[in-house]
């Protein structure tokens, strides 16, 4: 009853919301039972008040960017999702090296904004199909670079709603780590600071590393990129296909023939048949090799 009531506050102020949406058209496995609330708030001023009437209402929420490093479970979510997406995008150049992306916006449009108006630093990030919002959460990267080498400054919101800004080391970028990794902070955007460059050039590197991505990445299926992170001292997908596991499958997921790294949405596979393959193939990594693989793909619902 409690999101049902929430729902009329939001739409009441302009916020659209719907009830029991399907996760699976939010993620790019394809995968997710329904959403209780499912909330599109549009720039800063609805985010905050989308996060108090949640508040008020003492109701779970999740933030939501392009769904591509989350594996949502199948049963329905007692939660609301606060996507990030349409309306929040936009993306501005502050200055000669300055590029601003809120938190929704693809980096992929961000890349190619940057080389439109002669900026390089980013041609790295090219391909990565996440949004801003998720790329600085978790520091993406590829290709020798990472977004930690170009951030300047995010915007976020603390955990009592307020607007704040970080840069430098208070960002605390690692591993696929950042201040905002398991912290109740929501990042609403990003600057990037980058190089003046020609954007022929640049274009020409971002799709070099295109083309490479494409033929060693099993990019026509539905997945969530890289399913486990880098073990200290070796590759996970050489270690999952040192132990023979590439085209392995559970049910409709698959451990991809192409690289052994990606797990796949090949026939209608459920969020419990990729756990189930996840699974297995830790098991039977750790089992042969001693390394033990650790999710790098997000879980929301039917526990951790």
């Amino acid at each position: 009853m409690e999101f049902e009531q929430t729902a009329r506050r939001l739409r009441a102020q302009g916020i659209a919301c719907v009830q029991q949406e399907p996760m699976s058209r939010h993620t790019s496995f394809g995968v997710g039972g329904p959403a209780a609330l499912f909330i599109r708030p549009r720039g800063a001023d609805q985010v905050g008040r989308t996060l108090a009437l949640l508040g008020q209402g003492g109701l779970p929420w999740f933030l939501l960017g392009r769904g591509t490093n989350l594996l949502v479970a199948d049963s329905p979510l007692p939660l609301a999702v606060v996507h990030l997406g349409r309306g929040f995008d936009a993306v501005t150049r502050e200055d000669e090296q300055t590029v601003y992306a809120q938190a929704g916006a693809a980096l992929m449009d961000v890349c190619r904004r940057a080389r439109d108006w002669g900026l390089a630093g980013l041609e790295f990030a090219y391909g990565i199909p996440g949004a801003v919002g998720g790329g600085v959460y978790m520091n993406a990267g590829a290709y020798g670079g990472e977004l930690k080498g170009v951030v300047a400054r995010v915007d976020y919101l603390d955990e009592e709603g307020r607007l704040q800004t970080a840069s430098g080391e208070a960002l605390e970028f690692g591993y696929r780590h950042s201040a905002f990794t398991d912290r109740p902070r929501w990042i609403l955007g990003a600057a990037f600071r980058l190089a003046p460059g020609d954007p022929e050039e640049i274009g020409v590197l971002m799709e070099d590393i295109y083309g490479r991505r494409k033929a060693k990445q099993p990019l026509e299926y539905s997945s969530a990129g890289s399913t486990f992170k880098r073990p200290e001292g070796a590759y996970a997908a050489a270690l999952i296909d040192q132990c023979g596991l590439k085209g392995y499958r559970v049910g409709g997921a698959q451990v991809s023939e192409k690289h052994a790294g990606f797990i796949l949405n090949r026939d209608g596979a459920t969020c419990a048949d990729i756990l189930e393959l996840i699974r297995q193939v830790q098991e039977k990594v750790y089992k042969e090799t001693g390394f033990r693989l650790e999710r790098e793909v997000k879980l929301l619902g039917g526990g951790d």
